[in-house]
């Protein structure tokens, strides 16, 4: 399965462009893997930019309103898209504000990484970890221990 990952702007602080491209490398091991960085004025513009970067892909949006998982149950929720045919997911971190209620209400899924608010570059790196995991754990590895 393809893995787009697309972002409003890009890792800034040095520890968080290291994990970045550490996660982002080892999950190429599973999955071809796009990157896509985005950038708008407003949050309307950033969440048409990010809409215009999926393309036809079923989106998953991070958001703190959405779906949280454990690391076995993304892992059952990658494979059942696998299974179910889907060939390419986007997922999408927004900007400062999030992303618009419409582009929210377009997506296939909202995912939060939790209740605690991460600032951007971090949120990428558990983004990119998060998916790693997940991939390990389908592929039977033993990365993930329970």
């Amino acid at each position: 399965m393809r893995l787009h990952l697309i972002t409003v702007g890009e890792p800034k602080l040095t520890y968080a462009r290291a994990g970045w491209e550490e996660y982002e490398k080892r999950l190429r091991r599973y999955h071809r893997v796009q990157v896509t960085r985005v950038s708008g004025k407003t949050q309307a513009l950033e969440s048409d930019a990010v809409r215009r970067a999926a393309g036809r892909a079923p989106l998953v949006l991070l958001d703190p309103r959405g779906r949280q998982f454990t690391s076995e149950s993304l892992s059952a929720y990658l494979d059942a898209q696998a299974v179910g045919g889907v060939g390419e997911l986007a997922f999408a971190i927004g900007g400062p504000e999030g992303h618009t209620d419409e582009l929210r209400a377009g997506a296939h899924l909202l995912w939060s990484l939790g209740q605690l608010t991460l600032p951007h570059d971090l949120a990428m790196v558990v983004l990119a970890e998060a998916l790693y995991r997940a991939s390990t754990i389908s592929a039977g590895e033993p990365y993930h221990r329970a």
